[in-house]
């Protein structure tokens, strides 16, 4: 609730306490002081729902009336976090709560810890998502999620014996506050069948024979402005048996067997994030998944926009569908579907509206991680969506072929079927009239390798949007203590809607109060995490040590196993010379490795191996730590991000197509140790290389070798005897044995490069901890990267594509 004009601080106070008496006496029929913890934050969150309620209903007529254009945001992952305490914040009633709950004895703090994180993503892809519809809300644009309502997220991660081991992570267990299921908006998604053109009177028609027909049912999640009545929407499609379906009176035990076979299937499509593709099943799955939301997004998308009243012909000017990554990139064949076969348009017509409707966004530099499927899975299985996009092709390779007359390669190479082959990013593009990386290095790339083909026939669809943070979760939310700084020190809280306000910053670089006061919250973020680091991991840390922080998905390309076998290194050193350590150092990691991904796991079993050893050996006193956080996810990054030291960004130049943990990092302080890589780049351009640690082979360096093949692994572990040492350790029993990742270096060809850049990554860190060693050095660097920290927020990034791709501009909801 937005504090409503006329009206005081005191009668704010008192509408929430009633509300909030009543909600608990109408949800649970008990007093206060009978409620569970679990009670109390639905009792909360329901009070603050009644606030949102009324902007929402507000917002989506106002939409409508004056006929404002829409944007979609498509995405198979939106990794949204606890929604309690950003939407209270939003609301601006959260210390109006705060005090309402003292009266009664309750911690609104403790409210927060009993919010599960919400399963629906799993890492920057799905939290970039969020951050997105967080800004478009909070810069008044009228612009929507759409994406799974997954019953279980990707996994609960233990640490069992040092090995990760998978729990379903059952998040929707006690349901999900913020959530209204809308049973009279499903709409029907079709699979299978036999599907052909006929002709009728003339003209072709459709026929879609004995397809299976799922239900989808929408479940909205409000998304809240930020201190205004805008209140935009995330729906969530889950896969659904109609209620008719469970008559069995009348039923034989045949047709029982095969109702009960079509209810699993039903039910298992949105059951869990990402099923495991390594199997021919799972990868239908995936493939099923995302044509269920395309679809029934598109379809609801269409039929809103047919109650407006507004012609089906201006459709590409009110409306926008944006494709996060290739997973949602159906949505460019299943519009041509709903526009040609039930709204009988002419197929040109229909391209035309299709082609001005989608934007794609890509996230993969690596040719290899582009999405495809096979012809053979793909056909049965969507048969009216597979003829659409053969005949989008087919029409496209006619303008390929007069652009590039007897250039039958260039045909294959801009081919959307191909050998057999789905190719979906190459739909993305021919479907869309916008395709932009996520970093200036990325688009870059795009354009000259990956999918330079395409940039050359189209060089006006691309366009590079730099990714970006909500600042209003990662600063505002997760450091309320350095929040309050910065306002103290700009006068004003203008920044917390213009965040790039915070450049005036600046001047406090010098100033040395600001420094010292930095530097407080600093240890009071580090002492906070180590609190819980002792809770959850049974090791005490010192605070004053330097906070060196990975944590994101454990991926051979961003090079945990680099960072561990250089701690490896440490640790040999300071046993021969005890001399060696002259600074206290804490190293930590955190993320999940997919269930099927070897290395990944091992990795893990490492870092978990090394740490057991380290933090037993009372020799070091306490001169190094090293942690594995658990189950790494939104809620636990809040906690992580303030308190780092040392932001580690290490992944091979020219893998990351951006990473957004680097801007929380930065905006909390932190000093980027990194290479050239995604948008550390522009983070370098931001603060200066004296406020930030560069190594590593470049970009180009890295395509030169994988181009002209002259890397050796063998003899960078011959001529290197750091790295000889360090690689002894995997196969000599010191920590286990760890021949897997022995053999992944050197008979993988250490792909990724981790041997090559293991001398520049010491160097690297060695210059970290001289910069720490000077206090007063230190601290102007950790204030310069938050006081340029604000041009990495979504909020500039959300109003770049309103501009450039979106047209759309912002509606003050009254």
């Amino acid at each position: 609730m937005v504090r409503p004009a006329g009206k005081s601080y005191e009668t704010m106070k008192k509408i929430l306490k009633s509300r909030f008496i009543t909600t608990a006496h109408v949800l649970f029929g008990r007093g206060l002081d009978e409620l569970t913890e679990a009670e109390i934050y639905k009792t909360i969150a329901t009070t603050a729902k009644q606030s949102i309620s009324d902007n929402w209903i507000k917002t989506n007529r106002q939409y409508t009336q004056k006929c404002v254009k829409q944007i979609y945001y498509f995405s198979v992952e939106f990794l949204l976090g606890r929604l309690l305490r950003s939407n209270l914040i939003n609301l601006g009633i959260e210390e109006a709560m705060k005090e309402v709950l003292q009266e009664f004895n309750l911690k609104l703090s403790d409210a927060y810890k009993e919010e599960p994180d919400a399963g629906l993503g799993n890492g920057g892809l799905g939290r970039l998502a969020a951050c997105f519809i967080d800004s478009l809300a909070a810069h008044r644009y009228p612009g929507h999620g759409c994406t799974i309502r997954y019953q279980y997220g990707l996994f609960e991660q233990k640490i069992v014996d040092g090995n990760q081991v998978e729990l379903p992570d059952n998040w929707l267990r006690d349901g999900f506050v913020w959530e209204y299921r809308k049973p009279d908006k499903s709409v029907d998604v079709k699979f299978y069948g036999n599907a052909y053109m006929r002709e009728v009177d003339g003209k072709l028609e459709l026929v879609h024979e004995d397809p299976m027909i799922v239900m989808a049912v929408p479940y909205d999640v409000p998304i809240v402005g930020y201190h205004d009545a805008t209140v935009n929407t995330l729906r969530m499609w889950n896969a659904e048996v109609n209620r008719d379906f469970s008559d069995y009176v009348t039923l034989t035990q045949e047709q029982i067997h095969q109702r009960n076979q079509y209810r699993d299937f039903v039910e298992s499509i949105t059951r869990y994030l990402y099923p495991d593709d390594s199997t021919f099943e799972g990868r239908r799955m995936r493939l099923i998944q995302e044509y269920f939301f395309v679809s029934a997004g598109v379809q609801s998308i269409v039929r809103h926009y047919k109650k407006t009243g507004m012609s089906i012909y201006d459709f590409g000017r009110k409306i926008g569908i944006h494709i996060n990554d290739t997973h949602p990139a159906l949505c460019v064949a299943e519009l041509m579907r709903v526009l040609v076969d039930e709204e009988e348009l002419t197929w040109e017509d229909a391209w035309a509206i299709t082609r001005d409707t989608i934007a794609y966004t890509n996230h993969t530099i690596m040719p290899e991680a582009l999405e495809t499927w096979s012809v053979d899975m793909f056909r049965p299985l969507l048969p009216r969506i597979y003829m659409i996009i053969d005949e989008i092709n087919r029409r496209h390779l006619e303008e390929v072929r007069r652009h590039y007359p007897g250039d039958e390669e260039k045909v294959r190479a801009l081919s959307i079927i191909q050998d057999g082959v789905v190719h979906m990013a190459r739909l993305s593009i021919v479907g869309g009239h916008s395709v932009n990386g996520v970093a200036k290095i990325h688009t870059d790339i795009l354009k000259s390798t990956t999918l330079h083909d395409f940039y050359e026939y189209t060089p006006r669809k691309f366009n590079n949007k730099t990714n970006g943070i909500t600042h209003r979760r990662w600063l505002m939310g997760a450091n309320p203590e350095l929040t309050a700084l910065i306002d103290e020190s700009l006068g004003s809280r203008v920044w917390h809607r213009h965040p790039e306000q915070m450049d005036g910053l600046h001047p406090f670089v010098e100033d040395a109060h600001f420094r010292k006061r930095l530097m407080e919250i600093k240890h009071l973020r580090r002492e906070g995490l180590a609190r819980y680091i002792e809770a959850h991991n049974g090791v005490r840390l010192n605070p004053d040590s330097m906070f060196d922080i990975q944590v994101k998905r454990i991926h051979s390309y961003k090079r945990q196993l680099m960072n561990i076998l250089h701690i490896m290194y440490r640790y040999q050193r300071a046993k021969q010379d005890k001399n060696y350590l002259t600074l206290p150092v804490t190293y930590f990691f955190g993320g999940k490795a997919a269930p099927g991904y070897y290395i990944a796991k091992e990795t893990i079993r490492l870092i978990n191996a090394v740490a057991d050893r380290i933090n037993k050996d009372r020799s070091l006193n306490d001169m190094m730590k090293v942690i594995f956080i658990e189950n790494f996810g939104v809620s636990i990054g809040e906690l992580v991000y303030p308190a780092a030291d040392v932001s580690e960004q290490i992944s091979t130049a020219s893998k990351e197509a951006s990473g957004t943990g680097n801007m929380k990092f930065m905006m909390n302080g932190a000093i980027t140790l990194g290479t050239l890589d995604g948008a550390n780049v522009e983070i370098r351009e931001a603060v200066g290389d004296e406020h930030c640690v560069i190594f590593g082979l470049r970009a180009e360096e890295v395509m030169d070798y994988y181009a002209n093949g002259t890397y050796s692994a063998w003899d960078e572990y011959h001529t290197n005897e750091k790295v000889r040492n360090v690689m002894g350790q995997l196969i000599d029993g010191t920590y286990g044995d760890f021949r897997s990742l022995y053999d992944y270096l050197l008979h993988a060809n250490d792909e990724f490069f981790i041997l090559k850049d293991f001398n520049a990554y010491d160097e690297a860190r060695v210059e970290v901890m001289k910069r720490f060693l000077d206090k007063e050095s230190w601290a102007r660097t950790a204030a310069m990267n938050v006081a340029y920290s604000g041009r990495f927020s979504s909020d500039r990034t959300i109003d770049e594509y309103a501009r450039d791709i979106w047209d759309i501009k912002p509606l003050i909801i009254s």
